[in-house]
């Protein structure tokens, strides 16, 4: 009888066996899941990296703003770091959003000791700048969007840690595309005597003024914008911004300290779309890109942010010069797809991309 017991009993085992077996392959998939960021890599990242003959971009090729144009060839501005220390900015273009087949062998802007007034006669195409003294200067990570038929680019004016201002120039549409880089004059918009960086503007005006996005703050669940008629208000010192940068917060979740925004805004059908920086507090030497919904009719109301980081420095090129970065200056929507053009390891120009509506659903 015993052994009538023996062949169900081995049977029931083994079914629970793998029961259990299915359940922890479950929990394991789900979990890798979990932590995959909702952003891929291209397969060919870094996209861009430094040039050795090139001395204005020897040190580092990095943290790119991108706008795509009508025929859907992406242009991206990136931060280029001479061998002198100082960062100039240069220009790349891509038919597929993938494979830059375009970049222009001369910075398209260098700046000259911001702490100075800038001429009107100063032109910023000389690629001849004078000595760093061994320390950093210029301008730093760009961003730009299309608005009213110009291409407005806003940046840290750099000249020391004590000096670091947000500028903004602007340029014709057609110079652009064109590669003619008839800039505006440089207006340093952010207040002297502050630290201020991670300035956008959104892609429209917002009931006919410009809007700036300036910090994102979790005291009272709302980002921070400000609107001006004109950003000569702010360069002219007719009206100034009081923002803060870098806040920490209390709170218990991957984004402890939010850094500030990455691109300028998107605009979807269920709301502005902000990426930005942060940093946990578990892990304070790594950056990580995070996401939020903002209301389309009164961006300061935040909707919605994801729950985990789209993105974290987790590849050699991210740790490659300064190790633990991935940052944001760029994202376009092509193809109903989302590319983020982000600066790995403060060295390289790198790309991912996912469906947007992905992104969306994961902030619904």
């Amino acid at each position: 009888m015993e052994g009538n017991f023996i062949i169900p009993t081995i049977i029931f085992f083994l079914f629970v066996a793998v029961i259990l077996c299915i359940y922890i392959a479950y929990r394991h998939e789900k979990e890798i899941k979990k932590l995959k960021p909702l952003l891929s890599r291209h397969h060919k990242n870094p996209l861009l990296s430094p040039i050795a003959h090139h001395e204005w971009e020897r040190e580092g090729s990095f943290n790119p703003a991108a706008i795509i144009d009508d025929e859907g060839r992406v242009h991206i501005l990136y931060r280029a770091i001479g061998s002198d220390g100082m960062s100039r900015i240069g220009y790349s273009s891509s038919e597929d959003g993938f494979h830059f087949d375009t970049r222009v062998p001369f910075p398209v802007f260098t700046m000259e000791n911001p702490r100075k007034k800038i001429s009107d006669s100063e032109k910023r195409r000389d690629p001849v700048l004078y000595p760093s003294g061994g320390s950093w200067g210029g301008c730093e990570d760009p961003r730009m969007v299309r608005l009213d038929g110009r291409i407005y680019v806003t940046f840290n004016a750099f000249d020391g840690w004590d000096f670091i201002r947000i500028a903004a120039m602007s340029i014709d549409e057609k110079d652009f595309f064109e590669q003619k880089w008839k800039w505006s004059r440089p207006l340093l918009i952010s207040p002297e005597n502050q630290i201020n960086k991670n300035w956008v503007l959104f892609p429209e005006k917002i009931d006919g003024k410009f809007a700036i996005l300036h910090s994102i703050s979790d005291a009272d669940k709302e980002v921070h914008i400000d609107y001006v008629d004109a950003l000569e208000e702010l360069g002219h010192g007719k009206k100034a911004i009081k923002s803060k940068f870098g806040q920490k917060v209390p709170r218990e979740t991957w984004d402890t300290w939010v850094r500030g925004a990455g691109p300028p805004p998107l605009k979807t059908d269920l709301g502005w779309l902000v990426l930005y920086h942060a940093i946990d507090k578990k892990e304070p030497d790594r950056y990580k890109i995070g996401a939020m919904l903002l209301d389309l009719n009164n961006p300061r109301k935040m909707i919605s942010r994801c729950k985990e980081p789209l993105l974290m420095p987790d590849m050699w090129y991210e740790n490659d010069w300064k190790p633990g970065v991935v940052y944001a200056c760029g994202a376009v929507v092509k193809d109903e797809k989302l590319f983020v053009y982000y600066g790995g390891g403060d060295k390289h120009v790198c790309v991912a991309s996912a469906p947007l509506s992905e992104v969306l659903q994961a902030l619904s």
